[in-house]
């Protein structure tokens, strides 16, 4: 589990693969060193809904995992958000979770894309 702060700079619309898979990407800006760093992240299922009391210019703190694959001799890495709170505390996720509902779909996991040709 991994924690960060800044800004939302960018929200982008849910997209919904054949399979019935949902997504939704965000960028965050963080302050860091001389130059800002826009970094985006994803929310998955029905993890969608973080984003929908959100706004551009939003300070928030982010908590999300790292996710890696490989994909015909590519490598990606995902920022999966689980949970979105407001850089001042209260808390915007749903109802709490276990470790395991929040981390889906796992590394190993196979997923339905469709038949697009793209891996993301």
């Amino acid at each position: 589990m991994f924690e960060i702060t800044g800004t939302i700079k960018k929200i982008f619309d849910e997209q919904t693969f054949g399979s019935g898979f949902n997504k939704r990407e965000f960028v965050l800006s963080v302050e860091a060193e001389r130059f800002p760093q826009d970094i985006k992240f994803e929310c998955v299922k029905d993890k969608t809904s973080l984003l929908a009391a959100l706004n551009v210019g939003d300070k928030v703190k982010v908590f999300f995992d790292l996710r890696g694959r490989e994909w015909k001799e590519n490598y990606y890495v995902n920022l999966n958000a689980w949970k979105i709170e407001p850089a001042g505390g209260t808390s915007i996720s749903s109802a709490p979770e276990d470790l395991t509902s929040k981390h889906s779909p796992r590394v190993n996991d196979v997923v339905d894309f469709g038949n697009d040709d793209v891996p993301f």
